[in-house]
């Protein structure tokens, strides 16, 4: 966790007001989570703009650049710019609580927020579900379309559940 103190914006000696801060992340950010990522090689930069108030803050979190992703066709590497933005609520109370999706809560008496998972999940949420390299042409997803196996009438009829369809008997009967 300690590594993680370098992702801590520490607003108590700040004034209310707007207030910007920078980060560069690379590989090394990405191993301090302890999961497995889809892509290798990021180049990422990260502003976070910080609105202090007096009984909240608000944080903007943008991030843009570069990472390296596997084709889903070809196989091969290339770069995948990513750009993203989230907002989020701080606000003061007893303990910890991030059970809102836009709104977290941490202990009055702390002075610092961590926003290290923010920016990692901002990364995460900006990889593409399909990866397919811009030296794919239209005409190459076009063959693999061609080639793709199609299911035929039959298996689209019997695609339901044959417990539901036992039910839907049932129904139909009363």
């Amino acid at each position: 966790m300690d590594k993680l103190r370098n992702y801590d914006v520490s607003f108590s000696g700040l004034k209310n007001g707007k207030h910007e801060f920078k980060y560069e992340i690379d590989k090394e950010f990405f191993q301090l989570f302890d999961t497995e990522q889809e892509f290798t090689n990021p180049r990422i930069a990260v502003d976070v703009l910080l609105d202090k108030h007096t009984t909240f803050l608000e944080f903007e979190i943008k991030i843009h650049g570069l990472v390296e992703l596997v084709c889903d066709i070809t196989n091969e590497n290339f770069d995948h710019p990513i750009e993203n933005q989230i907002r989020v609520l701080v606000k003061f109370g007893e303990e910890y609580d991030d059970s809102e999706e836009d709104v977290i809560t941490i202990p009055s008496t702390d002075h610092a927020f961590n926003i290290a998972q923010l920016m990692y999940e901002n990364v995460m949420l900006s990889i593409p579900m399909k990866k397919i390299s811009p030296n794919v042409s239209d005409k190459d997803l076009e063959i693999l379309e061609k080639f793709s196996p199609k299911e035929t009438e039959e298996e689209e009829e019997h695609k339901g559940d044959p417990r539901w369809d036992a039910l839907k008997k049932l129904k139909d009967k009363n």
